[in-house]
């Protein structure tokens, strides 16, 4: 008797046993749902929730976190570091180069379930990249930030956030557009010094779409739609302008600064009316052009409104 007792019990555990097996087993179970993301590259199944996302553009990187999302990994500035109005968001997370030099061991060793790129910088290692994680591609990078932006609220999921951050921005534009229309005929004009190198900056760059969005004026050597032209000193008359900002890339072997100081000190440079009416600016090119994100792109506003408050423009 105490043996088939014994007997019941040992069965019932065991039963209960493999319920609570079975039980938490399906409890656990995570979710394989997946969505298709038309871009550059073609169609890609993506999560439909990832969680370890790599991005591979700074501005890439200013969208994440603009829309509430840390990446694991990201690319770092250019200069070899995160940009100062990006670092403190990004404590925690791992370098995986620059947007130019990816590492994808470095990549691979952070098994993400999502890698988000541009085909005009990282089309060579597009196989790659996609042997590790689903892979989307933006299409350029220049002044076609928010339209980037827009595509990267859709890949996240996040297309209402993305909307009200565009519309935040666009709402500051049309601020500045209407508090300072009167100074909306300032030609404005736009250079960059890096090592060897000197550049006026068109109408396609990251700034000078948004001194177009706001309503400015630029010289009539800047008006194109073109990205850049480089010039020599025989062509410095091009820089001149109502207002000039420059801005000097220099990745810290000093070469950048040393263009802008030769350039500065020259003669024909100190001989345009823009610099002897003392409306020559230097800003920072991380915010300016580099960084080019949604981040920089507000922070551009602040820099111009601050100035339009003090009368520099």
């Amino acid at each position: 008797m105490q043996k088939k007792l014994l007997s019941a019990i040992l069965s019932s555990v065991l039963t209960i046993s493999l319920f609570v097996g079975c039980s938490n087993k399906t409890e656990t179970t995570t979710s394989t749902n997946t969505r298709t993301i038309e871009d550059s590259m073609g169609t890609t199944e993506i999560p439909e929730n990832p969680k370890n996302i790599v991005i591979l553009t700074n501005e890439g990187t200013e969208a994440l976190l603009a829309l509430g999302v840390k990446p694991v990994g990201a690319v770092i500035g250019f200069g070899g570091d995160w940009y100062d109005h990006t670092k403190a968001e990004l404590e925690g997370v791992k370098s995986v180069g620059k947007e130019t030099s990816v590492n994808v061991e470095a990549i691979a060793a952070l098994k993400p379930d999502l890698i988000i790129g541009n085909k005009m910088r990282h089309e060579k290692i597009y196989d790659q990249l996609k042997s590790i994680a689903p892979t989307v591609f933006s299409d350029t990078l220049r002044g076609e930030w928010k339209d980037n932006f827009k595509f990267y609220s859709k890949v996240l999921n996040k297309e209402a956030e993305g909307t009200k951050a565009i519309n935040d921005y666009e709402d500051k534009i049309k601020s500045i557009s209407e508090t300072y229309k009167d100074k909306l005929n300032t030609e404005i004009s736009l250079v960059r010094f890096m090592d060897g190198k000197t550049r006026i900056y068109l109408g396609d760059t990251f700034s000078g779409t948004i001194l177009k969005e706001i309503g400015f004026k630029r010289p009539a050597t800047q008006q194109g739609t073109d990205f850049v032209a480089e010039i020599g000193k025989e062509r410095l008359n091009e820089t001149d302008g109502d207002v000039m900002f420059y801005f000097t890339y220099d990745t810290g072997d000093g070469k950048g600064v040393a263009r802008e100081e030769e350039w500065l000190n020259d003669p024909l440079f100190k001989s345009l009316n823009v610099v002897k009416n003392n409306k020559a600016y230097r800003v920072d090119d991380n915010i300016w052009n580099t960084a080019g994100g949604i981040k920089a792109a507000n922070l551009m506003l602040d820099d111009l409104t601050n100035m339009l408050e003090e009368g520099k423009i």
